[in-house]
C-alpha cells in the first residue's frame, strides 16, 4: 500500500509539536496541521482526511469534542488521541466514543507511524467491505427486483420494514412472480447479510427425505443413512432459511417444523439430543394456505407462526407497466450471456408482449425474451422470433385482465393474421383498459380510476378524449358520474 497519498491531519495547540510531527512523518504521509478545532474543521471540510491525530487538550478546547465532530461527517477519518502519560482512563473513554486508538506523550515517532499505518489499513479494509456490501445489495437487494408499478410499491415497503427484524415472513403469490428474489432481498437487507442463506424446495422431496433435509439424521436412523448428516436448520444457523413451496409439506413434518420455529430447537432423526439454532425463517407458497387450513391439510398453528408478516407478490398481468423494464433487463442479460450485440424489440413484438396475460408471470416473460435473443441473428427481435404461443394471435388477443383479476366484457379483437397485429398500438390498448374498467364498475368513473391506479382527473381527461374520437358512447349512466 502506498501511504504517501494518504492524508494525515495533526491537531495540536503547541507549534513545535505540530512542526516536529510534520517533519517526522511527511516522508511517509501527506501531512496537514491545525492548531485548534476551527482550523481542523476547515481542513476536514475541504480534504478527504484518512487519519486525524489530535491532542486531548487544545488550549481551552477538548480533543474529545473534535473527535466527535470528525466522526459525524459523511466520510469520517480514523481518529487517534494523543494523551499525557498516565491518562489511559481518558483514552479508553475516547475509544468508547469512537476513537480508533491512542498514543501516550512523550511520543515515540516510530510507534506513532506504526499506529497510523495500521489505522489506514483498517480504513481501507472498511471501505472495501462497504463497497462489496453495496455490490451485494445492488445485485441481491431491492435493486435487483425490477419494477416501479403501483402494484409493487407495497412489496418494496414491506421488505424494507421487515428485513432488519427477526420476524418470520410468508411470501405468497403465483408461480413465477419472483418470490425467491424477495426472500434474497430480505436476507441481504437484514442484520445478518454476511451469514448464510439456505434454500429448501419442499415440493421436490418426499416426506422422509424432507424431514432429513430440514433436521438432519444420525447414522443408521433409517435405511440408507450410512453417516451422520447436518440438516438445513443447522446449516443456516446464524443466517436465513428459505422454505419454498411450504404448502407442500405433510402434516407430520409440519409438527416438527412448528417446534423448530417456535422453540428454536431441533433434533436430528435418530437422536434425542436437542440442538439450539438461531435461524430467520422465510417461507413462500403459491397455494392458498387459508383454504388448506379449512380443509385440514395445513396446521392452523403453523400457519399463524409463519404468517407473522405476509407479502403478496402481484402477478405480471397486474403490473404490465413493468414489462418494458423487465424486457430491457432480460435483453441485456441474454445478449451478454450469448455474446451478442445489444438487441431491441420491434414495436409489434413489444405490443404482443403487452397484450399477453402471462400466466407464467415474470419467469415466463424471461424465457420468452431468452428465446427471442437466441432466435434473432441480427437487427431487431420481431414477432417471428418469439415463442410459438406469442406468434399465435389466439394467445395474444385473449381478454385483458383487470388488476382485480376479474374479466371485463371487452376483448382485444383478433385481426385474423399476425401481419395485421401492427394496427394495435399502445394508445389503443390503453383505451381498451379504460373501457374494461368502466364496464366492470358499471360506468363509475371514480371506481374505474381506482381500479386502474390513476386519478379521477386523469380518468375524466381520457374519457373526454375517447368521446371526442367517437370511441365511447355518451350514455346517461356515465354522465351521472
Amino acid at each position: 500500500m502506498d501511504f504517501f497519498d494518504k492524508i494525515v491531519l495533526i491537531v495540536d495547540d503547541e507549534k513545535h509539536t505540530r512542526d516536529g510531527l510534520r517533519m517526522s512523518l511527511e516522508d511517509e504521509f501527506d501531512i496537514y496541521v491545525a492548531a485548534n478545532i476551527r482550523e481542523a474543521a476547515e481542513i476536514l471540510k475541504s480534504e478527504s482526511v484518512d487519519v486525524m491525530v489530535t491532542d486531548l487538550r487544545l488550549g481551552g478546547e477538548s480533543g474529545m469534542d473534535l473527535i466527535e465532530q470528525a466522526l459525524s461527517i459523511p466520510h469520517p477519518p480514523v481518529c487517534l488521541l494523543m494523551t499525557a502519560f498516565g491518562s489511559e482512563d481518558i483514552a479508553v473513554e475516547a475509544m468508547k466514543r469512537g476513537a480508533y486508538d491512542y498514543v501516550s506523550k512523550p511520543l515515540n515517532i516510530d510507534e506513532l507511524e506504526i499506529v497510523i499505518k495500521r489505522a489506514i489499513k483498517t480504513r481501507s479494509t472498511e471501505s472495501e467491505v462497504e463497497a462489496l456490501k453495496a455490490q451485494v445489495d445492488k445485485r441481491f437487494g431491492l435493486e435487483s427486483i425490477i419494477g416501479n408499478s403501483l402494484a409493487m410499491q407495497p412489496v418494496f415497503e414491506t421488505v424494507r420494514q421487515v428485513a432488519p427484524t427477526r420476524a418470520t415472513v410468508l411470501i405468497e403469490g403465483e408461480s413465477g412472480t419472483g418470490k425467491e428474489l424477495i426472500s434474497k432481498a430480505i436476507h441481504n437487507l437484514s442484520g445478518r447479510p454476511r451469514a448464510k442463506m439456505v434454500t429448501v424446495h419442499c415440493a421436490a422431496l418426499s416426506e422422509q427425505l424432507l424431514e432429513s433435509e430440514l433436521f438432519g439424521h444420525e447414522r443408521g436412523s433409517f435405511t440408507g443413512a450410512t453417516e451422520r448428516r447436518i440438516g438445513r436448520f443447522e446449516e443456516a444457523n446464524g443466517g436465513t432459511l428459505f422454505l419454498d413451496e411450504i404448502g407442500e409439506i405433510d402434516l407430520s413434518t409440519q409438527v416438527k417444523l412448528l417446534r423448530a420455529i417456535g422453540e428454536r430447537t431441533i433434533e436430528r432423526l435418530g437422536s434425542n439430543k436437542t440442538i439450539k439454532v438461531d435461524v430467520r425463517v422465510v417461507c413462500a407458497t403459491n397455494r392458498n394456505l387459508v383454504q388448506m387450513v379449512k380443509e385440514g391439510t395445513f396446521r392452523d398453528d403453523l400457519y399463524f407462526r409463519l404468517n407473522v408478516v405476509s407479502i403478496t407478490m402481484p402477478p405480471l398481468r397486474d403490473r404490465k407497466e413493468d414489462i418494458v423494464l423487465l424486457v430491457d433487463a432480460f435483453l441485456r442479460e441474454f445478449c451478454d450471456e450469448n455474446k451478442k450485440k445489444r438487441l431491441e424489440l420491434t414495436t409489434e413484438a413489444m405490443q404482443r408482449l403487452l397484450a399477453y396475460n402471462w400466466p407464467g408471470n415474470v419467469r415466463e416473460l424471461r424465457t420468452a425474451i431468452e428465446h427471442g435473443v437466441v432466435m434473432c441473428n441480427a437487427g431487431k427481435i420481431g414477432i417471428r422470433h418469439l415463442p410459438p404461443f406469442l406468434r399465435d394471435d389466439s394467445g395474444a388477443h385473449e381478454q385483458l385482465l383487470l388488476p382485480s383479476g376479474q374479466r371485463g366484457n371487452f376483448e382485444i379483437e383478433s385481426t385474423g393474421g399476425s401481419d395485421d397485429f401492427t394496427d394495435l398500438d399502445l394508445a389503443r390498448m390503453e383505451q381498451r383498459y379504460i373501457l374494461i374498467a368502466l364496464d366492470r364498475t358499471k360506468g363509475n368513473r371514480t371506481e374505474a380510476a381506482k381500479l386502474l391506479g390513476i386519478s379521477r382527473r386523469t380518468m375524466q381527461r381520457k374519457i373526454k378524449d375517447l368521446e371526442e374520437a367517437g370511441e365511447l358512447p355518451i350514455v346517461e349512466e356515465l354522465r351521472k358520474n
